[in-house]
């Protein structure tokens, strides 16, 4: 399988390491660290065992590429500057599938509008993995991708990626109903992302230590569940607590995406975690003050 990779930061450069691991021939496209990857690789440091990735293209843009891709996996930052479409146009034939491995909800909608007639895969993942330095990517907790098809569905092209993930070591589950696996995912990204930098860049063990911030949590994932009966989706008490309780068990305490971007002084994923909710709410005449609130002040800070 010829797999390109678009977006090979901490996520897209672990999962892109893993499928040439199985055996797939994987190119990725690099921006900030292309001298290092096209010259030694990139060095993954993981729980699942240290090795060097190299890929069999390394690119500067998707343009570079020669030739014809089966998946294309696009892992970059949800950002609104970043068009998906464009970005993939000059290397999409009318065979290749498209993988999209992003926070948010509802952030399948510009590619599924711009190609409809394409194979579209929705991943989600629960990792903890940073990039720090050029060329190298630490991985240090969790690791599941959850996979599901969000348009024109090809079984067996997904299950042949799910195969090969499978393959190198990495925990996969087939979705049944992605959208509903999104709405989950979103409890935690929608609670602990702008808490952790609102609170005092604090990472998940100094949130839930505090009695206050837990409780802050709780009724930001609330706001959640309320958004997601609104589309048809229940979340029960029992996941919220579940996925509270989970987070302050992890051996290692995680720091945020958000947290991680707002230190490093890059934008944050706002409009994917928070914007489009905010929006679908707006529709729905569903008043989120909590989610408002932090997403006003986080805009403030991204601006600055």
């Amino acid at each position: 399988m010829k797999i390109l990779v678009i977006g090979t930061g901490a996520i897209g450069g672990l999962y892109a390491a893993k499928l040439s691991q199985a055996g797939a021939e994987v190119s990725v496209v690099c921006r900030s660290d292309y001298e290092q990857v096209k010259r030694g690789g990139m060095q993954i440091k993981s729980l699942w065992g240290d090795f060097n990735f190299k890929p069999h293209q390394v690119l500067q843009s998707a343009e570079e590429f020669k030739d014809k891709a089966d998946f294309i996996l696009i892992a970059t930052k949800a950002l609104p500057e970043i068009s998906l479409p464009d970005l993939i146009r000059p290397v999409l034939t009318s065979e290749t599938s498209i993988a999209l491995i992003q926070n948010g909800i509802f952030i399948e909608k510009d590619l599924a509008r711009a190609f409809p007639n394409h194979h579209l895969l929705s991943i989600i993942a629960f990792v903890a993995v940073k990039k720090e330095q050029p060329a190298l990517v630490e991985h240090d907790d969790n690791g599941k991708l959850i996979i599901g098809e969000y348009q024109n569905s090809n079984s067996q092209k997904t299950r042949k990626i799910f195969e090969l993930w499978q393959k190198s070591g990495v925990p996969c589950v087939l979705s049944e109903d992605i959208q509903l696996d999104r709405w989950k995912k979103l409890l935690w990204n929608a609670s602990f992302n702008p808490i952790s930098v609102l609170a005092g860049e604090l990472d998940t063990k100094q949130i839930l230590n505090d009695p206050e911030i837990r409780f802050w949590v709780r009724d930001a994932m609330l706001e959640v569940q309320l958004l997601a009966k609104a589309e048809g989706y229940e979340i029960s008490d029992d996941l919220i607590e579940e996925t509270i309780d989970t987070t302050a068990a992890r051996k290692n305490p995680a720091l945020t995406s958000m947290l991680l971007d707002f230190k490093a002084g890059r934008k944050m994923e706002l409009e994917a975690i928070l914007g489009n909710a905010l929006k679908f709410a707006e529709e729905k005449n569903i008043d989120l003050p909590l989610m408002r609130d932090h997403y006003h002040s986080l805009l403030n800070l991204n601006a600055s």
